[in-house]
């Protein structure tokens, strides 16, 4: 499927910064999938434009909960069980990068355990149980902002693999 984004709105967004910048895709994309992150909905998506979706799914699911909250959410093999390490290192960014791959070690270990249902009070336990996160969630926060401006800057160097650009 083709994502249009006008050049207009992409110009105003890149001198409002980085994060703005990649909302403007990542906007179209959900409004694309919906919203949702399934086998039909990531079809509708070449590979670049899902690794920018992941990325900021990524980005959203770690600051408001950290690896816990993203995998009992049902993005744990979206994340660690595709290509989005890789990808990361591709784009420049090499300590995000590193960081997936070390918490994919501890995904994979525990992936039964992360991923079964739980209730609530079964679910905050899981923090104490997985402490291992929280020294990477940290190394996140003190990574996130260069990431993000890494990443901002492939796509930008690569417009074409993520949308088409109409004036």
């Amino acid at each position: 499927m083709e994502i249009k984004i006008n050049e207009s709105e992409l110009i105003e967004a890149s001198n409002e910064g980085a994060d703005e910048f990649l909302a403007v895709f990542i906007d179209k994309y959900k409004e694309v999938t919906k919203g949702e992150v399934t086998a039909d909905t990531m079809a509708q998506l070449n590979g670049y434009q899902n690794t920018l979706l992941a990325f900021e799914l990524f980005r959203d699911q770690i600051s408001e909960g950290g690896f816990v909250q993203l995998i009992q959410n049902g993005y744990g093999g979206y994340i660690f069980d595709n290509p989005f390490a890789k990808s990361m290192r591709v784009f420049g960014a090499s300590k995000l990068s590193k960081l997936i791959y070390k918490a994919k070690e501890v995904y994979d270990a525990n992936k039964k355990n992360l991923e079964k249902e739980t209730t609530e009070e079964e679910f905050y336990s899981m923090y104490v149980d997985f402490e291992i996160f929280d020294e990477m969630e940290e190394e996140f926060f003190e990574i996130e902002e260069e990431s993000t401006n890494v990443v901002a800057h492939y796509v930008d160097d690569h417009l074409d693999q993520f949308a088409t650009i109409v004036k």
